[in-house]
């Protein structure tokens, strides 16, 4: 097969990079997104990111490529195709790794060390975590939590412990659903490609679901209403948005139950309704945030 420019783009899933955006978070929160250093800082810790993260992709898809091939969309990824060879992609995986923990590094060497944990607990999630029931999920939601931590390190800032909450909470009530979508789309061949789909159930996981978001609601209002986050913005108005995330992770599971949606990037980038939600929040909390600075 033909291998084009287009192949090795799908191979490093850029649409993917928009999960990093949680490295910019604590930017937004902090009241620093008006400093030039920090958004440098900042910008380049989530590049070092996006780096790591088509890495990951990479190496995945290349461990993966047989189980991708009994998947009705993965068995179109390059590597399941065959259109890219496991021997050419996993240089370009170990490349984009280096540079990733090099620019890491000069960002702050503790991204450099995030970084450096965000591969090695991928690695395990892998080979072994992946498989895993329930420890499969919290490991994805371990993967955002890094990344807060790295967006806060790059311009020096201690985060909330309620944000890193909200952020950790949120991850894993995306992963339990996008579980559902997995097993709702595959049905019967669903452990033939991921195992430990045979330990869920659409029940159980709708439980799950319906847990986290609770907490993570919770949590995101206590947050706001944060003695130092009063302090900071002078007022109750941050917790006004919590409209905005309520309508956002309702629309979420909308998508994911009535329309048969599951990835939460593909969501975001697909859906107008959930895409706006997102943009109104962030704008009305830079507001907020910064009228008071």
């Amino acid at each position: 097969m033909t291998t084009t420019l287009r192949d090795w783009l799908l191979l490093l899933r850029p649409q993917q990079w928009v999960k990093n955006g949680f490295v910019l978070a604590p930017l937004l929160f902090s009241g620093r997104m008006l400093q030039v250093d920090a958004i440098r800082l900042a910008l380049e810790a989530c590049a070092s990111f996006c780096l790591v993260a088509s890495a990951v992709y990479v190496f995945n898809d290349v461990i993966d490529r047989e189980r991708d091939r009994a998947h009705p969309v993965k068995r179109l990824r390059p590597v399941a195709s065959g259109r890219i060879s496991a021997g050419a992609a996993l240089p370009v995986a170990l490349a984009l790794g280096v540079v990733g923990l090099g620019l890491g590094w000069l960002v702050h060497p503790t991204v450099g060390a995030i970084l450096g944990s965000y591969l090695g607990l991928n690695l395990l999630y892998t080979l072994r975590l992946k498989q895993v029931v329930l420890l499969d999920v919290f490991s994805i939601a371990t993967f955002f939590v890094l990344r807060l931590l790295a967006g806060a390190e790059a311009i020096q800032v201690v985060p909330s412990i309620w944000l890193i909450l909200c952020g950790g909470l949120l991850a894993l009530y995306l992963g339990f659903a996008k579980r559902r979508h997995e097993l709702m789309l595959l049905g019967g061949a669903s452990a033939s490609h991921r195992g430990v789909l045979a330990e869920y159930s659409p029940q159980f996981l709708d439980q799950m679901s319906t847990v986290l978001l609770s907490v993570t609601l919770i949590s995101y209002v206590m947050y706001t209403l944060s003695p130092e986050k009063l302090a900071e913005v002078g007022s109750y108005a941050l917790t006004y948005s919590t409209g905005f995330v309520l309508y956002g992770v309702f629309r979420y599971l909308y998508l994911v139950h009535q329309k048969e949606q599951g990835s939460p990037t593909e969501a975001l980038l697909t859906d107008r309704s959930l895409l706006t939600a997102v943009v109104l929040w962030a704008g009305y909390c830079a507001l907020v945030i910064y009228r008071a600075v």
